[in-house]
């Protein structure tokens, strides 16, 4: 550490470090890599690693790498329950706290883009949620189909709807089921948050974005396959067995968990189950890359080249020296 960095920590100031990217673009690795440089602590920013007994699907870090590296937001929650952008905020806000009077240097590591999102822009309060609401959105759905409820939050919401797929049931439903319970749109309750933020000022995004989608893919591949080899159907039929979940609990929308889930109930045989996963989560890549595109001041990093982790480290160490020299 450079002398401005070790004086900068000392005095509480450190700038928040943002390690984005796609899923299978090697942020965990890169993180460990800056561990071995920096006295950091990560703080997940991944809507999946918040469940319990979730592991192999979602890449939980390994406890040799969380012994390592103090790891926060992982394991908060049990999959029957449901977690928040907002409660995101209040959790990461809180780990930020501690581990900046810990004199350490956090550093967010993930792929749930609408959480950094929300983390740089802030919240405004949004309405709670109506299970009537709710109910009706999804008995419609079930009649109609879930491109037929796009359609319609396009139709009162076009921002937000241009940034969902047709098929994302969960948020869709959402967004409808905010605009008919409070006449506002989301968009618009997002964009009225923007000006609360307290993290933008201080915050260094480093992306690390393929140059090449089929190599992408292929990774998304391989990776698929390691997690069905070190247990991935069994890790999910603990889950099918117990009495209070089900597959419409967003811990079972996660892709992977919902197509193994689908398998379980018989709906489709194993090969099927392979290949839907992995298109899924090919789609949730490409959804990410979106995501990051929009992101200002973002430092692009090429996930693919040799160097790639070199080239973080190399980064942050820059980026965050830089920032403290300037008194950010």
């Amino acid at each position: 550490m450079t002398a401005s960095m070790t004086a900068s920590t000392a005095a509480g100031t450190t700038p928040l470090l943002c390690l984005m990217g796609p899923t299978a673009s090697g942020k965990s690795a890169a993180a460990m890599a800056l561990a071995r440089r920096l006295p950091i602590e990560i703080v997940s920013v991944d809507s999946a690693l918040v469940y319990r007994g979730m592991d192999i699907g979602t890449a939980k870090p390994s406890d040799a790498e969380r012994a390592a590296v103090p790891h926060h937001l992982i394991n908060l929650i049990d999959p029957a329950e449901s977690y928040s952008a907002a409660r995101f905020v209040a959790d990461a806000d809180a780990a930020i706290a501690g581990i900046r009077a810990r004199k350490r240097i956090p550093v967010l590591v993930g792929g749930t883009m609408l959480y950094f999102k929300a983390l740089r822009e802030g919240l405004d309060d949004m309405p709670a949620s109506d299970l009537a609401i709710r109910a009706d959105i999804e008995r419609e759905a079930a009649a109609e189909g879930w491109a037929a409820m796009h359609r319609r939050l396009a139709e009162v919401d076009p921002q937000t709807a241009a940034r969902l797929a047709p098929l994302d049931a969960q948020r869709i439903s959402r967004a409808l089921e905010v605009w008919r319970g409070s006449g506002q749109t989301l968009s618009s309750l997002q964009r009225g948050a923007a000006s609360r933020s307290s993290n933008a000022r201080s915050l260094v995004s480093i992306a690390l974005e393929p140059s090449d989608r089929a190599a992408l893919h292929e990774r998304i591949a391989k990776r698929f396959d390691t997690m069905l080899a070190a247990g991935l159907i069994d890790e999910v039929a603990r889950l099918h067995a117990r009495d209070d979940m089900s597959e419409r609990m967003p811990a079972m929308r996660c892709v992977g968990y919902r197509q193994v889930w689908d398998f379980l109930e018989g709906r489709i045989d194993r090969s099927t189950m392979r290949e839907r996963a992995i298109v899924a989560t090919r789609q949730l890549a490409k959804r990410q890359i979106t995501w990051l595109r929009s992101t200002p001041d973002r430092i692009v990093i090429d996930s693919l080249a040799a160097d790639a982790i070199a080239q973080v480290v190399m980064k942050a160490i820059e980026s965050i020296g830089d920032r403290n020299d300037r008194g950010a």
